[in-house]
């Protein structure tokens, strides 16, 4: 156990601390790809869980949020916005932007690559290591893998597909960027395999909360398969969990005890899988939401019009509103600022209490997303029989019901498309939901013109119609390819069409 832990923080240090600069990120540091690393079964764990402190390296989690999020409607910019925020929020970006960089991603996946190709070779040396391990390890690397070019599908479209590690310069090679198709089926590739050999649980909840499991691989898959528009192999994959018994979501009747449990001691019950912040590892989010120097308010159409006030009884309210995703006081977003919730005396968290995990995916996701493949297979009524679920968890307001019609599968489709915006505000999905939504059979339905009016929320007056114009080329709804890379690609990467 020892050697186990003094290999994790090695490898845990260099990883968090060391600054990639390399074409597509990919060198991993010196020694992990070596003949020497790779003969023990605690080597193998120790570059897996350097994987995992891969998730927590600036500026990842400030990405995930930031893409997930900047180019909807939920958020508003402060003083202290950067120049590349803003221009994410108003629809004006260049491939200079620093959010177009894609490196810190691909740095996590060359860390999954390097597991992949290399742990192999150690139940040679190491009789101690079994089939079965190996293969539950390699299933958290392809499972990570499989999410992280999810993130990249989403957000750039094309990308390159490298799926072999990088162990010096000269293995640095310049590739092109591959079609979103054939991205989608290297992800699915890999969390086939992720799915086959994932442990269930590794006999903690933190463990099962914070490492890949073969849930988490579902409801991965789920997510996918929603974007893919495969809508009964999404609906497969979300029963695995619904069926498994392990999930539910957090019912109480006081609202501070319920955002205790589900954002501030984290890991509950509903929870899936979370990238884990402590105190060693505080997450990005004082410098994004803290109360003198936050970067992202909240935008007023969040209260006005997302979650609604009863003016008339103020004691009812959306338990997920004010006192818990919003500090409508001070127009913060309290999910990661707040110490505590509810509607009494609320109360900030220090600087150094900073630890709220980024929440991947939790069981509400999950029943929202078994609702919207129910919508699309034709079945209606138990779709919103799971909104309804949701709500009533939530204590929503009757002001923001909504009741289409059972076999209105656009109606429906929107009514849920509002419903994750309340139940997921500012868990880095609504500008992803947004986008599935609006591609649905190739941006044929009602969807892509409620786009139309989300993306012009941030933008000022008089610049609104060109906004608009701007998404109507469905190249723009995905970021530019950043100008280093170009320049570092040796004329294989091409140029998203939209910013040529």
């Amino acid at each position: 156990m020892k050697k186990i832990l003094v290999c994790s923080i090695v490898l845990t240090l260099v990883l968090c601390t060391s600054s990639c600069n390399k074409w597509l990120e990919l060198k991993p540091q010196d020694g992990i790809t070596g003949g020497d690393f790779w003969k023990t079964k605690e080597q193998v764990q120790a570059a897996v869980t350097g994987i995992y402190a891969s998730l927590l390296k600036d500026p990842l989690v400030n990405n995930l949020f930031v893409w997930g999020e900047l180019r909807a409607d939920m958020i508003a910019a402060t003083t202290r916005t950067t120049i590349d925020e803003q221009n994410l929020m108003t629809t004006n970006i260049l491939s200079s932007n620093g959010y177009t960089n894609w490196g810190i991603v691909y740095s996590t996946i060359n860390y999954c690559n390097t597991v992949i190709k290399f742990a192999p070779q150690v139940l040679k040396s190491d009789p101690t290591l079994s089939q079965d391990e190996l293969d539950a390890y390699m299933a958290e690397a392809y499972g990570i893998r499989g999410l992280m070019y999810f993130y990249l599908l989403r957000v750039f479209g094309e990308v390159p597909l490298k799926l072999d590690p990088s162990s010096s310069d000269k293995d640095i090679e310049r590739i092109a960027k591959s079609s979103k198709d054939e991205v989608s089926r290297q992800i699915i590739s890999d969390l086939d395999f992720a799915d086959k050999h994932a442990f269930i649980t590794y006999g903690s909840t933190a463990k099962d909360k914070g490492r890949i499991t073969k849930y988490t691989v579902n409801a991965m898959q789920a997510d996918v398969y929603l974007w893919m528009e495969d809508y009964q192999k999404a609906l497969d994959a979300c029963d695995k969990l619904v069926n498994s018994g392990k999930f539910g979501l957090i019912t109480e009747s006081s609202q501070s005890r319920w955002f205790s449990i589900l954002y501030y001691l984290q890991n509950s019950n509903e929870s899936i899988f979370e990238i884990q912040f402590d105190k060693q590892r505080l997450n990005p989010f004082y410098n994004m939401f803290g109360a003198s120097t936050r970067r992202f308010e909240v935008n007023p159409v969040v209260m006005d019009e997302i979650y609604t006030v009863n003016i008339e009884n103020p004691s009812l309210y959306d338990f997920r509103g004010n006192g818990a995703s919003v500090n409508s006081s001070i127009n913060v977003v309290w999910k990661y600022a707040g110490a505590n919730g509810g509607q009494g005396d609320l109360e900030g968290r220090s600087i150094d209490d900073y630890t709220s995990h980024w929440i991947v995916y939790r069981y509400a996701d999950i029943l929202l997303m078994k609702a919207e493949a129910l919508t699309w297979l034709g079945k209606g009524a138990e779709a919103l029989s799971l909104v309804k679920t949701i709500r009533a968890r939530a204590h929503a307001l009757a002001a923001t019901e909504q009741n289409p019609d059972p076999e209105d599968q656009e109606g429906i489709s929107d009514y849920i498309l509002s419903e994750r915006a309340r139940e997921f505000a500012f868990e880095g999905k609504r500008w992803f939901d947004v986008l599935r939504h609006a591609k649905r059979n190739n941006y044929s339905t009602s969807a892509f013109n409620r786009m139309l009016d989300i993306v012009v929320v941030n933008a000022p007056g008089n610049s609104q119609q060109a906004v608009r114009n701007k998404y109507r080329d469905f190249n723009s709804h995905y970021l530019p390819v950043n100008a280093d890379e170009l320049t570092r690609g040796g004329g294989l990467l091409e140029q998203n069409p939209f910013y040529k």
